[in-house]
């Protein structure tokens, strides 16, 4: 098991803008999505580097959440607020790369992510133009869209409000977050790229609002969840351990209440920014020997960082 206490974090970067999303690199990069409107590049406690939207189609609100680093250097955007999956290129132009299908708009756009196979696999939480509507446990109206040689389609629907997924190192399985189902799902990978039927990975139970996620080297998931500030691991036999917490007690339980009682909204999310991980978003394995974790955060102007006893595994951005 492993165990990680408040005094064995540090940070890197300053005057950072909602680094929700990290992606890290071989050569040591660090990127992270910034409010501003682009991705922030970190070396140490160097000023971050800020390659934001300066020219081309730039949608009102653009807010970056989750991305990929594409193999050209470009990166593949979420926009959050105001819908669409966007490709921002080092000169800073954007460009859209999706914003509907089948001819509804890309609403709540959570995450964009490139799989080994140059698959794109787009989170969309719901497809209410308010998505704090679906921050309950009866409604599940989050999709799963693939893009393809064959083009856009929807795979997955009837989730409970998607976030962040990855394909699993084995290439079968495509993994997602469920954060109001509070659960860690996977739907089979076949023939032609269609999804099999949902198969529930573990639930995380009272207070464990899933976030994003990462594989490690040995079969294992690692899991943050906002609110509760807790980064939890997944073993590959589906037992849960907590590797740090560093949530407020009180915060969770009223988050807690709300939930059940279906009056959870934005203000018992944002209650957790207080913790010193800033209501901890996404989660990545980093260093030379990929034993540096990663802590992106809705609120944080930092990154935060601890060493794990275990590597993570190979991501399919590492060489880029």
């Amino acid at each position: 098991m492993v165990q990680i206490a408040a005094s064995d974090l540090s940070f890197i970067g300053r005057g950072l803008s909602r680094p929700e999303c990290v992606v890290a690199t071989r050569a040591g990069e660090l990127f992270v999505s910034d409010a501003r409107g682009g991705i922030a590049s970190l070396r140490g406690d160097d000023e971050p580097e800020l390659i934001l939207a300066t020219s081309g189609d730039i949608p009102d609100g653009f807010l970056p959440n989750g991305y990929s680093l594409m193999p050209n250097g470009d990166f593949l955007i979420a926009n959050v607020a105001s819908g669409g999956v966007y490709t921002l290129k080092r000169d800073g132009t954007l460009v859209p790369f999706l914003l509907e299908v089948d001819g509804r708009p890309l609403v709540a756009t959570n995450f964009a992510n490139r799989d080994e196979q140059g698959r794109v696999w787009i989170s969309i939480s719901t497809w209410q133009e308010d998505r704090d509507k679906s921050f309950r446990s009866d409604v599940a109206d989050g999709s799963i869209i693939l893009v393809d040689e064959r083009g856009a389609r929807v795979v997955a629907d009837g989730i409970g409000f998607t976030n962040e997924n990855k394909v699993d190192p084995s290439g079968r399985w495509v993994y997602v977050h469920e954060t109001m189902a509070r659960r860690l799902s996977r739907f089979e990978i076949r023939d032609g790229n269609a999804l099999g039927p949902r198969e529930t990975v573990v639930e995380y139970g009272a207070g464990n609002y899933a976030d994003g996620f990462e594989f490690d080297a040995e079969g294992g998931v690692w899991a943050t969840m906002v609110v509760s500030n807790r980064v939890l691991r997944v073993a590959p036999d589906g037992e849960v351990s907590v590797v740090l917490d560093c949530g407020d007690p009180d915060v969770v339980a009223a988050a807690e209440a709300a939930f059940l009682s279906h009056t959870y909204n934005r203000e018992y999310l944002n209650a957790g920014k207080h913790s010193v991980l800033g209501n901890c978003a996404s989660i990545g394995f980093g260093g030379p020997d990929l034993k540096t974790v990663y802590i992106g955060s809705l609120f944080n102007d930092k990154v935060t960082t601890f060493r794990s006893p275990i590597a993570g595994a190979v991501p399919p951005h590492w060489e880029f």
